[in-house]
């Protein structure tokens, strides 16, 4: 894909979906291909980026908030649903990781993301 479409990519992504749309940006700046909004019949995903094979489950927080074991927990299950690896994005300052979450996120192969704005 050329810059230029990467750009106009990105841009339609974040002016469409806001923060989510400005994380899943940076994935297609990356290489992914990037599907918005994934249903699953555990709940919805933020997106699902696929890449030479690889499929990415993500979820991103932005709200000021303790993010805690039962959200981990809630994305794994989303993830394995759909057969691929889930990742947490914490955007900002204002979303915080508790230890419980940290302990839950090692055990079920949870990776989390900070994305600064």
């Amino acid at each position: 894909m050329s810059l230029a479409r990467i750009v106009f990519e990105k841009k339609k992504l974040e002016e469409r979906y806001g923060v989510e749309g400005r994380v899943a940006g940076h994935y297609v700046e990356a290489g992914y291909s990037v599907k918005m909004k994934f249903g699953t019949p555990h709940g919805t995903l933020s997106f699902v980026a696929k890449k030479h094979g690889e499929v990415l489950a993500v979820d991103v927080i932005y709200a000021s908030t303790v993010v805690g074991a039962e959200t981990v927990r809630a994305l794994a299950e989303k993830a394995a649903s759909v057969k691929a690896k889930p990742v947490l994005v914490l955007y900002g300052s204002g979303p915080v990781l508790s230890e419980e979450a940290k302990k839950s996120a090692k055990e079920l192969g949870v990776s989390i993301r900070r994305v600064r704005s």
